[in-house]
This record gives C-alpha cells, sequence and structure tokens, in this order.
C-alpha cells in the first residue's frame, strides 16, 4: 500500500494549527523514558488507554501475528524518522492475551539491502524446515521497492531466534515484478494440498502463486475484483460455518468510497480448490462499515485445537485519506490499531457471512461495572454514567420510532458528541462523528452506515469507546463500525435518544477499563 510517509510543506502546517487547536493536549517530552511518556500520555493525553498504540513516531500496516512458543508474536510496519524521513521496517510486540503487549523492537530494520525498505507481507513458522533454514525456523517474504526503478518485488528474511530478529536471504528476489502493483504477499499452508500458497495485491486482481520451498514459486490463477479500486493486503483461510459446513474466506483492503461503499475489509465466501478461488457471489460483503479498519490481518487462535471454528483480526485504525491529522502528534507517536476481535462464520439467508464480536479478554481489564437494567426513552436521557474508555452494551426496542441510539463523548453543554444508532425510517445503523473533532477535515467521511432490516424492531448494540477510537457491534457483530474520533479530554457523558417514539433500553452495562500502560 502507500507505504511512504514522506512530510511535505502542506503537511507542516497542517500540523502545527491543528497542535494550536488541540492546546489542551501535553507536549511529547523527549528527556522522560518512554514508559514514562506512555504512562502519562494515556491518562492526560490522547494515547488509547487499551489498544495498541506505537510507542512513539509511526505505524501503519499490521502484518499477521504468528503463534510460537506460547505467545503471539506482532510485526507492524513501523518509521522511527516520522516525520521528517521515510520508510518502513517491522518493528515486533509479543503478547500472551492479545490485550497486553510487550514491545520487541525492531526486527526487519530499513535500508540496510539494496532493495529499498520493507513494505507488508507475512511470516510463517516452518515448522516442516522446507526452506532449509531449520525446524521451526520463521520466514519473512515481504515486498520491497526494489532499486531497479522502484518495482515492487518479494524478498525473504529469516530467524532462527523465534522471530526476534531476522537476516536477508538474498538481494535476488524470490518473485520478480510481473504487474505495476504487486505487493502484500499472504503466505498459508495448505493442508490438504501440502504445499505453501500465497496471495498477491496486483491493481484490481489477487494473484495465487504455490511453492515447496517457499523460494520458488508458481502462479496459478488470478481472482478479478470490481468497483472497489486498488486492492491491498490480501487475505486468505478457512472457516467452520455455525451450521457445520466449510467455507473459504478471500479477503482484501478495498476502497469502495467512489461506488459508496467502506474504505476497510471486503471479502467474499467461496471455494479454494487448491489452484484456484470461486467466490459464491461476485459482490463483496464488509467486515466492517467505519472509516478506519484498514490493512487488517486474520490469524488462528494460537492455543486452540479447532482451527477453524473461529479467527482473529485486527487492523490499522487510519485512513490514508487524512493519515497525518491526529492530536497525538504532540504526544509523540501516530498509530493505533483496533481492538483484536474474534469472528466466525454464520449462515444468513442463502449464503454466509462472518460476524466480529471484541475479544473476551478484554474483561481483564475491568476497573467496574455500571449497570441499569430498563429505561423508557421519548427524546432524550442523561446517564449519570460517564467515561472515555468503557465497553457499553445495551438491548433497545421500539414498535413505532424514527431514529434511536446513544451519543457518546458528549459535552457537559450536549454541543459536542459521536452518535451511534439505528435509522429506522431509512433502514440503516450508523455512526456519526460529525459533531465532535476528527481527522477527516474535508467533512467528506463522518457518517458510516449498515444496512438494518427494515422489518425488525429491536437490536443489541455493543461500542467500545477510548481516548480517540469508537468500535461498534450491532446485533452480535453482524456489522460492525470502526473510526477515529478527538473529543475534548473532558467530554464524556452518555446520553440515550428516541426520536418519533418511544424506544425501552434494557440491560445496560458499562464496563469501564483499566489502562494496559
Amino acid at each position: 500500500m502507500k507505504k511512504r510517509t514522506k512530510i511535505s510543506i502542506s503537511l507542516l502546517i497542517g500540523l502545527f494549527f491543528f497542535i494550536i487547536f488541540f492546546s489542551t493536549v501535553p507536549l511529547f517530552h523527549s528527556q522522560k523514558t518512554r514508559t514514562e511518556t506512555e504512562t502519562e500520555s494515556a491518562q492526560d493525553g490522547y494515547r488509547a488507554a487499551y489498544h495498541f498504540t506505537v510507542p512513539d513516531k509511526w505505524m501503519n500496516d499490521p502484518q499477521r501475528p504468528i503463534y510460537l512458543d506460547g505467545k503471539y508474536h506482532y510485526y507492524y510496519l513501523y518509521n522511527k524518522d516520522y516525520p521528517d524521513g521515510n520508510g518502513t521496517e517491522w518493528r515486533h510486540a509479543t503478547s500472551s492475551d492479545l490485550i497486553h503487549w510487550t514491545d520487541e523492537g525492531v526486527a526487519i530494520p530499513k535500508y540496510t539491502t539494496p532493495n529499498g525498505d520493507p513494505w507488508s507481507g507475512s511470516a510463517v513458522v516452518d515448522h516442516e524446515n522446507t526452506a532449509g533454514f531449520g525446524y521451526g525456523a520463521v520466514i519473512a517474504i515481504v515486498t520491497q521497492p526494489s532499486t531497479d526503478g522502484g518495482k515492487q518485488k518479494q524478498y525473504m528474511w529469516y530467524s532462527t531466534d523465534q522471530g526476534k530478529t531476522f537476516q536477508f536471504y538474498n538481494s535476488n528476489p524470490i518473485m520478480e515484478n510481473w504487474g505495476t502493483d504487486f505487493r502484500d504477499p499472504k503466505i498459508i499452508w495448505d493442508h490438504e494440498a501440502k504445499k505453501w500458497v500465497m496471495t498477491l495485491a496486483e491493481g484490481q486482481k489477487v494473484g495465487f502463486y504455490e511453492s515447496n520451498d517457499l523460494k520458488s514459486w508458481r502462479y496459478m490463477s488470478g481472482f478479478m475484483t470490481h468497483d472497489i479500486g486498488l486492492i491491498e493486503c490480501p487475505d486468505l483461510y478457512v472457516l467452520r460455518a455455525d451450521d457445520g459446513s466449510y467455507k473459504w474466506i478471500l479477503g482484501v483492503s478495498a476502497n469502495g468510497k467512489a461506488k459508496g461503499k467502506p474504505n476497510t475489509y471486503a471479502y467474499w465466501t467461496g471455494h479454494f480448490d487448491g489452484q484456484q478461488f470461486k467466490a459464491d457471489d461476485g459482490e463483496p460483503q464488509w467486515l466492517d462499515y467505519g472509516f478506519d479498519w484498514y490493512a487488517g490481518v486474520t490469524f488462528e487462535e494460537g492455543p486452540s485445537d479447532d482451527k477453524f471454528g473461529r479467527r482473529y483480526a485486527i487492523a490499522w485504525m487510519n485512513n490514508w485519506d487524512y493519515a497525518h491529522n491526529t492530536p497525538a502528534l504532540s504526544d509523540g507517536f501516530n498509530g493505533t490499531n483496533s481492538i483484536v476481535r474474534s469472528i466466525e462464520l454464520k449462515r444468513k439467508g442463502n449464503g454466509y457471512s462472518l460476524v466480529s464480536q471484541p475479544t473476551e479478554n478484554l474483561d481483564k481489564l475491568i476497573k467496574h461495572t455500571d449497570t441499569i437494567n430498563k429505561l423508557e426513552v421519548t427524546d432524550d436521557t442523561t446517564l449519570d454514567i460517564k467515561g472515555d474508555t468503557y465497553q457499553l452494551e445495551a438491548d433497545v426496542s421500539w414498535d413505532q420510532i424514527k431514529n434511536v441510539g446513544i451519543r457518546l463523548r458528549e459535552s457537559k453543554d450536549k454541543t459536542r458528541h459521536i452518535d451511534l444508532g439505528i435509522f429506522v425510517a431509512g433502514h440503516v445503523s450508523y455512526l456519526n462523528r460529525t459533531f465532535t473533532a476528527n481527522p477527516d477535515h474535508s467533512k467528506r467521511f463522518q457518517e458510516s452506515k449498515a444496512p438494518f432490516d427494515k422489518d425488525k424492531k429491536y437490536a443489541h448494540l455493543k461500542v467500545l469507546v477510548d481516548k480517540t477510537t469508537v468500535e461498534v457491534f450491532i446485533d452480535d457483530g453482524q456489522a460492525a463500525f470502526s473510526s477515529e474520533v478527538f473529543p475534548n479530554l473532558d467530554d464524556k457523558g452518555i446520553t440515550l435518544f428516541a426520536e418519533g417514539g418511544t424506544a425501552t433500553f434494557e440491560n445496560i452495562q458499562v464496563k469501564h477499563f483499566n489502562s494496559i500502560y
């Protein structure tokens, strides 16, 4: 994807005025240790309390985590020279619960080979020593813009110390460039065919390749996409649906804005026969309808013996349309991930759809819980509950109504807020950040929407609120929204609302979270 983070004069001017606008944010003090700075930022600034954030500088694409020696090993694109210099490298973090993370430093450094900086790719554990670097070696196949005119080619790096550090295999690519856009390789082991399979983003096409040794690759087939722009970060895996059937899932990061579609993770259910993928339907579905769930990756639940019942997913909470518009720059960093979510496959009508939920390990962070059994709401009802780092759940039902939902991070004068709701009259659920500060200065990407059944008269709402993010899961994750928001630090109100009728809110539960820092 757009892996560079080059800064311009216009960006510097924009940053200057943005910092003035958010003058309440404490300046980053370089003389303090990273731990001290992260702790203060989490408490007083714009660093998330329970989402993974880059320790400093810049982060974009997640790389699919691998499970090794009782821990998840997570790599992501990092730029230590941001905002003054270019280039990304693979920084490494580990976790046993996908909530608390330990920074392990840079694993694949930038500008140490003749082939440019490392971009996105994927790492695998070579349990059978197919590549010849030893049983259990960690192999990373990475896109780099070679010195041959900057063409995107695939290179191999390998680790023999459990993924802590990687060695460069060869200055020659393991895959030459066969097209203009040729990046973001995703590697899986095909258990039935007993071979490695790669998916590669090639403009509007996903290319499929096979290999026995991770070094030599052969083209098998391609899958063309339509009306979702340039695709990136492809994903391929199997899930067992709730009816017991198995389906292959092909996912890509895509830009459907021109057609009124999301700019997140598009996917198709279908069948992969070891050579080519055939979709059940040519029109993709979307794992997230918000504006800030990009470059998403899915991965297996490491300790589980059931590899097909569910997967986990994580994404970059930002958008290339406004990637540098964040007040966290004054806290010394720019980069937040979505919460890790579990995804499952459900039968829906004549087809299948993914549903997603926040990882249950979030309950480890509960500080205290507020509960309300039932409230009848006509117009507005402001709760006595306040907060900026919590999970809120509620069941809402109605008979005749136009619009119903919750205002989050509301100011005392009620002029600033984030709206989560069901617009019954329009048959959509939505997340609207218009009425609070947010990164979209163009005002084009303010309200995101997902289809809602016109005959339904109830919904289950679950929302994760953190310092600069809101993630919503409607009806057990049948629709999800993830968006960046930058409310004033003291905007912490919660208001239930109903327009054009009365709504019943039941089983209201607000779990307030401790910080992971």
